[in-house]
């Protein structure tokens, strides 16, 4: 994992612990691009990746009501149109589930269910692609 990989867990809300992060990393809010709730209710950021030179943020989001994860890359600062991507599969699967565009401000949301399964997700801002393989199974 790249030193700019943002790892986010949700802890018990009832403990009055909102979340801690993994050593090393920064909850959601230090990320490059703040995560613009484009998945919808329910969904809460479970990791994020900073894409270099300020470029913008991958945002991973799970929903535990319905099982499903989301994707969503953010720009970090709208401007003219350039090649936004988000993707997500269940790990294992041969096609990819895509946004991809020119876009000022973000791609996604993109969804897979994957309840008990791993996922690969990832995306592009301009010409820098990261995509991460078997996260969050379970």
């Amino acid at each position: 994992m790249g030193k700019h990989v943002r790892r986010t867990f949700a802890l018990v809300a009832a403990a009055g612990i909102g979340a801690a992060s993994l050593v090393g990393a920064a909850s959601p809010a230090a990320a490059a691009a703040e995560y613009n709730g484009a998945c919808g209710d329910g969904y809460a950021v479970i990791n994020s990746y900073d894409l270099s030179s300020d470029r913008g943020t991958i945002f991973l989001t799970y929903n535990d009501s319905n099982g499903h994860n989301c994707v969503t890359t953010v720009r970090t600062v709208a401007g003219t149109t350039t090649l936004v991507e988000a993707m997500i599969r269940v790990s294992g699967g041969s096609d990819w589930i895509i946004d991809s565009d020119d876009y000022t401000t973000y791609a996604g949301p993109v969804y897979v269910e994957a309840a008990g399964k791993c996922i690969d997700w990832g995306g592009t801002i301009g010409t820098e692609t990261r995509t991460f393989s078997n996260e969050h199974c379970g």
